[in-house]
């Protein structure tokens, strides 16, 4: 399908694109920070279909296609003290967007499968809005104890780092990341991760103020442990033991806030979707999906 937009409240709109039969039971992919929705590689996307899912991915407010939001750049020092003034959303708006999107498309309940700030809000759609939600599978994401899951301190300029202004810097950049974050165990597609970061660019890279504000978002949410206590929804946490961004950490300590939830540690994945990865991962997701309430009534 070609890529639509949905208007999920007042002030933002959505962009998205499906994959599969609207009849078979939704998995909505929700991607992270300063990262669109094509970074869920079209061929995972297909292989998730195949196994009797509709798949929904879109942008997040402030990234890709989607609404843009009028709002005050936080400043690197607001971001370093972890300032809620700063932040003039949070993930649970971010949340709050990913319901809309169910509500207005009429495809809740789901299975709702987020990587890194997507698992941040994912777990924050599970946890307050169990009736949209079938199963959770948080893929290298944390709980916002500034304790676990914490980068390493080399990589924080990167969250920082202005876009680029040519379509050639922003692919070398893209590179750069992902040679300092990705999987160094696994089997990578470089040349996909080019044309993501090619198409990325062609769609609308955005501006150094979304990246902000989606990451003060996350700082502006702080711990979440206590909310993900709430969460009754079958989990399934997946976390790489070579993640540089999301120390393996964050994982666990997801793993302990969320009842009944269990974890999977890939060998030598990072923070990135390895091609060597796909198969446990989309294994996870089909095995997580169906622990969930088999009659579970449309919301």
């Amino acid at each position: 399908m070609a890529e639509a937009f949905c208007r999920v409240s007042p002030e933002i709109e959505l962009c998205y694109e499906t994959f599969g039969d609207r009849s078979d039971p939704t998995a909505l992919l929700i991607m992270g920070l300063a990262t669109q929705m094509i970074a869920w590689p079209d061929e995972f996307c297909r292989d998730l279909a195949g196994r009797g899912f509709h798949v929904v991915r879109f942008d997040n407010r402030d990234i890709g296609r989607s609404t843009h939001v009028e709002a005050p750049t936080p400043t690197i020092g607001q971001l370093l003290r972890r300032s809620k003034k700063a932040a003039s959303y949070t993930l649970a708006d971010m949340a709050e967007d990913t319901a809309g999107l169910l509500r207005e498309l009429e495809l809740a309940p789901a299975h709702a499968i987020g990587a890194s700030m997507g698992g941040m809000i994912a777990q924050t759609l599970a946890a307050r809005h169990p009736e949209l939600v079938l199963s959770l599978t948080s893929i290298m994401s944390t709980t916002g104890n500034r304790w676990v899951g914490q980068p390493a301190l080399r990589l924080l300029p990167m969250l920082a780092a202005r876009p680029a202004r040519s379509r050639e810097a922003a692919i070398e950049r893209t590179e750069k990341v992902f040679t300092a974050v990705g999987s160094r165990g696994l089997e990578r597609d470089m040349d996909h991760i080019r044309d993501v970061a090619g198409r990325s660019y062609d769609r609308g890279r955005g501006d150094a103020s979304g990246q902000a504000r989606q990451l003060a978002a996350i700082t502006a949410s702080g711990d979440r442990t206590r909310e993900l206590r709430r969460i009754t929804a079958p989990t399934q946490v997946i976390h790489g033991t070579g993640d540089r961004l999301v120390r393996p950490s964050g994982g666990r300590a997801t793993v302990r806030a969320i009842p009944g939830s269990q974890l999977i540690e890939i060998e030598g994945m990072g923070h990135d979707l390895p091609r060597g990865a796909w198969s446990r991962i989309l294994d996870a997701i089909e095995a997580n999906a169906r622990r969930a309430e088999p009659a579970r009534q449309p919301a």
